[in-house]
C-alpha cells in the first residue's frame, strides 16, 4: 500500500494520503452504462501519491467510450475531496486492455456473472 504524507493538518500533526483512501473515494464513481463502480470494475489501473497530488491512470470497458470525458471528470473531482489532495490528474490508458476477468467477484456477482 502506498502511504505518503500529508502537509500538516490545522492542528499541527501529519496526515496521510493512502492508496487505500484513494479507492475508497473512487468507489463513489460509476460507470454510465454499467451499474458497478470503477474500482470493483477494474478500471484503475495505477495510483500515484505525491503529496499534496494524486494521480490515477485508467481505463475503459471500451474503447472510444463517449462518456470518457465525464468519468474522467468525476474521478478527477472525487479525488480533489480527498483531505490532503490539493492537485489531481488522471491519465486514459487502454495498455493492457480491460477484460471482464479485472471486475471484482463483488462486481460479477452484481452483474449475474457468477
Amino acid at each position: 500500500m502506498d502511504v505518503q504524507e500529508r502537509p500538516p493538518t490545522p492542528d499541527g500533526q501529519a496526515a496521510t494520503i493512502q492508496e487505500e483512501d484513494v479507492m475508497e473515494a473512487l468507489r463513489d464513481c460509476y460507470d454510465p452504462e454499467i451499474p458497478v463502480n470503477v474500482v470493483d470494475l477494474g478500471l484503475i489501473y495505477e495510483v500515484a501519491i505525491q503529496p499534496p497530488r494524486v494521480d490515477v491512470k485508467m481505463t475503459l470497458t471500451a474503447i472510444g467510450c463517449p462518456m470518457a470525458p465525464e468519468v474522467m471528470t468525476e474521478v478527477r473531482e472525487r479525488l480533489l475531496q480527498i483531505p490532503g489532495v490539493e492537485e489531481a490528474g488522471v491519465e486514459l490508458v487502454y495498455d493492457p486492455p480491460w477484460t471482464p476477468e479485472r471486475m471484482t467477484e463483488e462486481a460479477r456477482w452484481e452483474l449475474g456473472l457468477i
